[in-house]
């Protein structure tokens, strides 16, 4: 994902995972905390080499909150909530992260600038208007879909707006 997008240092990146999707099994059937502890460390890698933090988000049951660390919360003004991700409630992702995160907390909602869904897990609502999706070179995880996506500003106006410098001087013409 890194090589097809320029990833903004100091952002947030939402990681939405379904363990049981990875296991050939239907969503929110089947987590597998070994599964959550194996992609931990790649991710929290990743995230260190882009200088991202990360936000890990939960299932269903908790409203699909995030984990992430309490400086991350801090620096983008995220009210913790309270809840402790489980495995039947939360996810095995988000429970573990939990657990090995450096001062976690779960937050209700973030906007993050990009991230990955591994297992249909509906990251959007977690991304800033407008999501761009990015074709990976991984299309699975196990038999999990992984989908990528980053943000861009909104365009706004109509057949006369400019949103390039450059343009504008055409417009004079």
């Amino acid at each position: 994902m890194a090589e097809q997008v320029e990833l903004v240092p100091d952002t947030l990146f939402v990681v939405g995972c379904s363990t049981s999707e990875i296991a050939g099994k239907k969503i929110g059937t089947s987590g597998a905390l070994e599964v959550g502890e194996t992609l931990f460390t790649p991710l929290k890698q990743f995230a260190e080499k882009h200088q991202l933090h990360l936000a890990f988000q939960g299932c269903e049951h908790i409203n699909r909150a995030l984990t992430i660390e309490k400086k991350a919360a801090e620096k983008f003004n995220l009210d913790p909530v309270s809840v402790v991700p489980a495995m039947h409630a939360g996810g095995s992702m988000s429970h573990y992260a939990y657990r090995h995160m450096n001062d976690p907390v779960v937050v209700e909602s973030i906007q993050a600038n990009a991230g990955i869904d591994i297992g249909q897990t509906l990251i959007g609502m977690h991304l800033k208007p407008v999501a761009v999706p990015i074709r990976t070179s991984i299309q699975k995880v196990g038999d999990a879909v992984v989908t990528a996506a980053t943000t861009r500003p909104k365009l706004i106006g109509g057949a006369r707006a400019v949103y390039t410098l450059e343009e504008e001087g055409e417009m004079d013409k």
